[in-house]
């Protein structure tokens, strides 16, 4: 598995209330999971990613990097 840096893309997998996955930037690194700033995710999810600010602290193994979006 690839090292997780801050500024890093990647797609976060759907967890708790989430119905879908979400992508977005690495904001912190802790020493079993990061801190995403969701950026992209499905308009079901629209009031739960309001109401975590647009946050959410997911495992690393779950946090898959991806290409940034142009």
């Amino acid at each position: 598995m690839a090292e997780h840096k801050v500024g890093d893309y990647v797609k976060g997998k759907k967890f708790g209330s989430f119905e879908h996955d979400f992508e977005g930037e690495i904001e912190k690194i802790y020493e079993n999971s990061v801190l995403i700033h969701i950026l992209s995710y499905d308009d079901e999810d629209r009031i739960l990613v309001g109401e975590l600010n647009n946050r959410a602290i997911v495992r690393k193994e779950d946090a898959e990097p991806v290409k940034a979006k142009a």
